[in-house]
């Protein structure tokens, strides 16, 4: 018999999951202490009769009903009796490390070639039904700590691991070669396959981890597919570059456009002319070098191109085409001399009568110019920034 007890309490640590108390007599007034995150159940000549939660326990007939009537009371409750009492911890139990005994074999869903692959981790348990884990695993055994308990689990925890790695690989599609950004995913959906698994011996599985994937690296069919892999992403990489290339190169000749065109237009605001202008000047310089009218057709400038040059200067080069025009078929035809031609407003187009100092349309001061071009001597006909015959700048 052993020792009479006047105190009963746990005395294992945090690596335990059921630990026993070693006095298995001890009278009705021994004291239990249960403590936080435990639970205490008491046997009677091996039946698990009641359970007790964190508190300080008299062990006496009214404080364990169920023993009330095998107590022998002529001994006025001093008689010491058989009983043992077991102490479940039920803190979370972390770190638990676990791993696959052999290869798990499955069709790798991406390519969709056979694949042998492994797995380890951690998980982390807890025991929630005393009463099961104690009479499903422990049995007469007074201690259950990690390595015991996994060692119970190796057997189903291996065949349904590795099951469930291939069950979910190939449900959620998760390619080999991008398993390891997937791993978050890939152990939540292992975990809720396995906590139906654990709850069956009353333990609850708060978290399960695949720390690591072992890839068959260095078979020739898993590098081939590999190397296919990595060159897909590694083109559409070049492409999607190429792409940016070009765009940015794109963007920076349009800058370029907006900038010499805002120049320009700034150019003919300080100057005092319009695009219109610029070209009727292009358009007048190119006349004056030519002075037959094959030469047009020679520059690519036709009659309608003469009628759309718009503005004062479209009157202008207009003027001077059908002097050529004239020239050329009636040489003996003199050429409209600046007195007889007719001028117009700078500002409104209207037309002025000869010798108007004032536009009558609008009231704009007729501009005084200089007659002659100071380098072909062309009478000039009304104001302007270039000579309409050779295209010189003018200095009025």
């Amino acid at each position: 018999m052993s020792k009479i007890a006047d105190v009963i309490k746990y005395e294992g640590d945090n690596s335990t999951f059921i630990w026993k108390h070693p006095c298995e007599d001890f009278n009705s007034l021994t004291q239990l202490i249960v403590r936080e995150s435990q639970e205490a159940i008491f046997f009677m000549n091996g039946q698990a009769l009641d359970l007790f939660g964190a508190g300080r326990y008299t062990l006496e007939t009214q404080n364990i009903p169920k023993i009330g009537k095998l107590l022998n009371r002529t001994t006025g409750d001093e008689t010491p009796f058989h009983c043992e009492i077991y102490f479940i911890n039920k803190t979370e139990q972390m770190s638990i490390k676990w791993g696959t005994d052999s290869k798990v074999q499955y069709v790798e869903p991406t390519y969709g070639f056979p694949l042998s692959i492994g797995a380890s981790g951690e998980m982390s348990l807890r025991a929630e039904d005393s009463r099961k884990l104690l009479l499903k695993l422990v049995g007469t055994e007074s201690f259950l700590g990690q390595q015991k308990l996994v060692s119970f689990f190796r057997s189903f925890l291996m065949t349904r691991v590795k099951t469930y790695i291939a069950q979910v690989l190939k449900a959620k599609s998760i390619n080999i070669f991008e398993i390891d950004e997937h791993l978050t995913i890939f152990s939540n959906e292992i975990k809720n396959l396995l906590v139906s698994d654990f709850a069956d011996y009353g333990v609850s599985l708060e978290q399960f981890f695949v720390t690591t994937i072992v890839k068959p690296d260095g078979d020739k069919q898993y590098e081939k597919f590999k190397e296919l892999h990595f060159r897909q992403y590694a083109d559409v990489a070049e492409a999607k570059l190429k792409q940016q290339t070009d765009i940015i190169h794109a963007q920076t000749e349009a800058q370029k456009t907006v900038i010499e065109s805002q120049a320009m237009a700034t150019k003919r605001t300080q100057e005092g002319y319009t695009y219109q202008q610029e070209r009727g000047f292009d358009v007048a310089e190119k006349v004056a070098e030519n002075e037959a009218v094959g030469e047009f057709t020679n520059m690519g400038v036709g009659f309608g191109t003469m009628a759309g040059v718009g503005g004062a200067v479209g009157g202008m080069v207009g003027g001077m085409m059908n002097d050529a025009m004239g020239s050329a078929i009636n040489p003996s035809t003199p050429a409209p001399s600046s007195q007889s031609a007719q001028a117009f407003c700078d500002n409104c187009g209207a037309k002025l009568s000869q010798g108007s100092a004032f536009c009558e349309e609008c009231g704009t001061p007729i501009v005084k110019f200089n007659k002659t071009c100071i380098k072909c001597g062309y009478e000039f006909e009304r104001y302007g920034k270039f000579c309409p015959k050779c295209g010189t700048k003018r200095g009025d």
